[in-house]
């Protein structure tokens, strides 16, 4: 199997589904990264890795919800047509 921009186009939308599956009541307090926990930061201060990591998270579930459900339509109905 080769390396195509479509392989990588897929897995891209397929992280991308499985970042906006998380549920925060189960995975996300366990580790941590919930975003009911105090995340207390000086003024200035740059913010850490993990509250980074939280803060994509939560912006992938935010603003990809609605045009992750359209690619994953069109993914369907491509493997659908092509095999």
């Amino acid at each position: 199997m080769a390396f195509t921009l479509w392989n990588l186009l897929e897995a891209t939308i397929l992280c991308l589904n499985s970042v906006c599956i998380l549920n925060e009541d189960r995975f996300l307090v366990k580790i941590g990264w919930s975003s009911k926990s105090p995340s207390v930061q000086g003024f200035g201060e740059n913010p850490s890795a993990k509250s980074q990591i939280f803060n994509l998270i939560h912006s992938i579930r935010t603003v990809a919800r609605i045009p992750l459900i359209l690619l994953n339509i069109i993914m369907i109905i491509i493997k659908l047509i092509l095999g």
